[in-house]
């Protein structure tokens, strides 16, 4: 049993030509920028800065900011190599499989499966939140055992809300690729327009003061929320699972993925720098710190905005987050190593309907019924594990097949590849023991799986 066989890349790069059930190819630049914008900016803008201000890194989060959107640079410029070379659905999963075989891109397939589920069903129930919060401007409260996850102690027993947005993005992912981007870009334009209001009618009231003093937790709290904030740029990695329902990947995916993530850290930075600069650290641990900054300043009239805008971006990041995890489902389907119904395609819609279904169900049942706040972090982790894997395939691929095409070609191989690697590792590190706990009790669960589905039913092992 060879479990570090490995596809061609040959075969990668004809695959989705040649299979007659393939998706269909629909998205241009505008619409693989607008599904990374969507997966990025939303909780990294709208709720986690002022957590992390206030327990971490004060004033400072900018540079928790600048730290991981490095990290971010030097790992995104492996994806848009990898991207050119191999445009097929699957994203980190499928770049492995060809770098460093199956047991590998099966453990990091497994890994992405955590990150994207989790952060689907964590989204949903933030999504919840805001909604509720807008609802009830207007007077309407939802009856309190349909308004939150299973707890008893507050007589709560589902998140309905959760659950009805979670399945209506699944019905529109179903109705075809393009139109489903066509919604998500209208979305995003409309979130990134409020984000702008808020930088326009913030900037006026910073005040430097607030921004001493600058690092009140250190340079060890700066780390960690730089840890802590990397979740907000996991975007482009699902633009990467679009690979395969790109017009001319070899170009277009490059572009998308570095025109996404350089747009996101931009806003990122601004709106973090704002936001120090109107409200003092110290008040800014709430759950909607830019709604709480316009309100500092008695600006009421944008809160409405900004609630909506908090909404929007929510709701882009579940649609981005439910789009990555079904292309993920139906590559490894198509591999063998999950249940054929994950790569079962509509023949009408091109689309991976009955996968589609499966997954937005499970997303809303854990988002409606369980408490996921403290699992948040394994989104981390599997991201961080992820960008690792692509920067090291990276190298191997240039030592090993040179002779490749490479449409967009990392500069400064191995510097900037090695870069990634220890930046990513370093910010890993950063997590606490728990999650790490938690990761390696996942990672098992999935080896169990492998070899009692995956090893008998691989595509490769048939061959």
């Amino acid at each position: 049993m060879d479990l570090f066989r490995k596809k061609s890349i040959t075969d990668l790069v004809g695959q989705s030509d040649t299979d007659k059930s393939s998706l269909k190819k629909n998205l241009g630049i505008f619409d693989l920028t607008m599904l990374g914008i969507g997966a990025t900016i939303g909780t990294g803008i709208f709720v986690l800065p002022g957590v992390v201000a206030a327990e971490h890194a004060g004033p400072a989060l900018i540079i928790s900011f600048i730290l991981s959107g490095l990290a971010c640079i030097f790992a995104a410029l492996c994806y848009c190599e990898f991207a050119s070379m191999v445009p097929a659905s699957g994203s980190a999963y499928t770049y492995s499989y060809a770098t460093f075989g199956e047991l590998i891109a099966w453990i990091l397939g497994w890994d992405l499966i955590l990150e994207y589920g989790l952060a689907s069903s964590t989204v949903a129930s933030g999504w919840s939140g805001y909604a509720q919060g807008l609802l009830a401007g207007f007077g309407i409260h939802l009856p309190t055992a349909i308004s939150s996850a299973y707890n008893p102690a507050k007589g709560t027993l589902i998140d309905l809300p959760a659950i009805l947005i979670t399945l209506v993005i699944t019905f529109i992912l179903t109705r075809g690729v393009k139109e489903s981007a066509r919604i998500n870009s209208i979305m995003v334009i409309l979130k990134i327009l409020i984000i702008l209001l808020f930088i326009v009618i913030g900037v006026q009231y910073v005040k430097p003061a607030n921004w001493s003093p600058f690092m009140p937790f250190g340079f060890s709290g700066v780390a960690t929320g730089a840890a802590t904030v990397f979740a907000a740029y996991i975007g482009f990695d699902a633009v990467a699972t679009a690979a395969e329902e790109a017009r001319n990947p070899q170009r277009t995916m490059p572009v998308g993925i570095i025109a996404s993530v350089a747009v996101c850290i931009l806003l990122y930075i601004v709106v973090s720098l704002i936001l120090t600069g109107i409200v003092p650290y110290e008040q800014l641990n709430v759950k909607n710190p830019v709604s709480f900054a316009i309100e500092f300043i008695h600006q009421n009239w944008v809160a409405g905005f900004i609630s909506l805008g908090a909404i929007i971006g929510i709701t882009t990041v579940l649609f981005v987050m439910l789009y990555g995890q079904t292309r993920l489902f139906y590559s490894m389907s198509r591999d063998g190593l999950l249940p054929k119904v994950f790569s079962r395609v509509n023949p009408r819609t091109k689309t991976p309907a009955t996968g589609t279904w499966v997954t937005g169900i499970l997303a809303a049942f854990f988002g409606g019924i369980l408490p996921l706040d403290r699992l948040v972090e394994l989104v981390n982790i599997g991201t961080f594990t992820a960008f690792i894997v692509v920067s090291a395939g990276v190298i191997v691929l240039r030592k090993t097949r040179p002779d490749l095409k490479r449409s967009f070609r990392v500069p400064l191989v191995p510097l900037l590849p090695l870069l990634a690697i220890v930046s990513c590792g370093y910010l890993v590190l950063q997590l606490p023991s728990i999650t790490w706990i938690g990761f390696a009790v996942w990672l098992v669960l999935g080896l169990f799986v492998y070899f009692l589905y995956g090893v008998k039913h691989s595509s490769l092992s048939k061959k």
